[in-house]
């Protein structure tokens, strides 16, 4: 997550999955948060907010908000955290920045982050991970690397939804096959992933869903019905 993204298209497909998903929930939230980094431009798709009648019967109140924050530049998850558009959540909102990090030390940093943030939601039981590329195979993940803070690694996804119902954040890449497959990949690689939400709206993005109870799954398929023109239900 960057903070430049707040308010975008995705942006607002993101809360609304897990508002619909968070009903009686303790939800936590692992930003991932990762400073202003990618092509310029990155966060400019917030044409929606002008087109009222394709997106603000999907969820008025998170509607208004996202406008808000877009019209008056204060987008940052900051300012999504005290718009009280998700509640009562928990965030763990430490930045992932390797800059002044010595190469030698990022991997011993990196499990230290992840421990606080395992910390910070172990009284949760709905956890949102937002990774700024998503997930990436442990056997490719290279702590030492800058890339590495996008990305959040197999490991971390199934530590930090043991016992609990997740949902993961990833961002489709051109992994030959296409989207399709690559999201019944990373679902037979998820321990517990039974479900993926995929948007489809402006830039491609999946939610994995993992260990959901019944409640949830219900959750889930009302709201695939409710946002279907802007995506799909894998299960």
């Amino acid at each position: 997550m960057q903070d430049r993204y707040v308010g975008d298209v995705g942006d607002f497909g993101k809360y609304g999955l897990l508002r619909a998903l968070g009903e009686g929930k303790r939800l936590g939230v692992a930003w991932y948060l990762h400073p202003a980094a990618g092509p310029v431009g990155d966060g400019r798709h917030t044409d929606y907010l002008h087109r009222c009648e394709e997106f603000q019967h999907l969820d008025g109140q998170l509607f208004d908000v996202m406008k808000k924050l877009v019209d008056s530049g204060d987008r940052s998850t900051k300012a999504v955290e005290q718009s009280g558009v998700l509640g009562d959540a928990v965030f763990a909102a430490d930045c992932l920045d390797l800059s002044n990090i010595r190469v030698r030390g990022r991997k011993t940093w990196r499990d230290n982050w992840f421990s606080n943030v395992q910390a910070a939601l172990a009284g949760c039981d709905l956890v949102f991970a937002d990774p700024d590329n998503g997930l990436h195979p442990d056997d490719r993940f290279k702590p030492t690397r800058k890339e590495s803070a996008k990305r959040m690694p197999l490991s971390e996804a199934t530590a930090l939804t043991e016992g609990k119902t997740g949902v993961i954040y990833h961002h489709n890449s051109r992994r030959p096959g296409g989207h399709r497959s690559e999201i019944r990949w990373w679902m037979a690689q998820l321990p517990g992933c039974s479900h993926a939400y995929y948007w489809r709206r402006w830039s491609s993005r999946t939610f994995f869903i993992l260990n959901p109870g019944k409640g949830i799954r219900t959750r889930l398929r009302l709201f695939a019905e409710r946002w279907k023109e802007c995506g799909e239900l894998f299960t």
